[in-house]
């Protein structure tokens, strides 16, 4: 079966976002056998999101909800006028809504962060190892640092089953990579 492709999270089906599971989808009401499994944002929580449901929009329409908060985007600002609060957002509305509304979340342990590059939300690319960022610490280097955690830590001692998470993004224009780390 042709699943939607999710132009910022390409690898959503390989990271187990998914899972295989026969259903019916709560908001097309069509049979599928692939349940999204991840983060979900609303007052109800529907029993079974199909792939379609998110990449169409549909699920955060109906439930009201959202698989990332627009406040996680990179550099989001808060601007505070005598109590009335504006949210100014790095990229365009219609970015804000693709990442929000039309594209899965990924597993993290705090809130998840979507990292920006280019003017555009970068495309999540997988849970990060000190093994899999080796070849790109040059490009990582500023993030690392930003971070607090030391450059030797994350060249050695970095895996996917500690309390220690990193998440690896990498820049839809130019090809740069991001890593945001995170510790439960």
């Amino acid at each position: 079966m042709n699943y939607p492709y999710f132009k910022y999270h390409p690898n959503a089906y390989a990271l187990n976002i998914f899972e295989k599971e026969d259903g019916v989808c709560s908001i097309c009401n069509q049979k599928c056998d692939l349940k999204y499994s991840c983060s979900f944002y609303s007052l109800n929580e529907p029993d079974y999101i199909c792939p379609w449901c998110i990449e169409n929009g549909a699920a955060a329409k109906l439930y009201q909800g959202s698989f990332n908060n627009d406040m996680s985007i990179e550099n989001v600002e808060f601007i505070d006028e005598d109590e009335i609060v504006n949210v100014l957002y790095p990229i365009s509305d219609e970015f804000v809504d693709q990442i929000c509304y039309r594209t899965p979340s990924y597993v993290s342990w705090q809130q998840q962060v979507w990292l920006i590059h280019c003017n555009e939300p970068c495309k999540f690319i997988n849970y990060a190892t000190s093994e899999l960022l080796h070849p790109i610490l040059h490009e990582i280097l500023e993030d690392i640092e930003y971070s607090g955690m030391s450059l030797e830590w994350v060249q050695h001692h970095l895996t996917t089953d500690s309390d220690f998470s990193a998440y690896l993004f990498q820049c839809i224009h130019c090809g740069k990579h991001r890593l945001h780390l995170d510790s439960c």
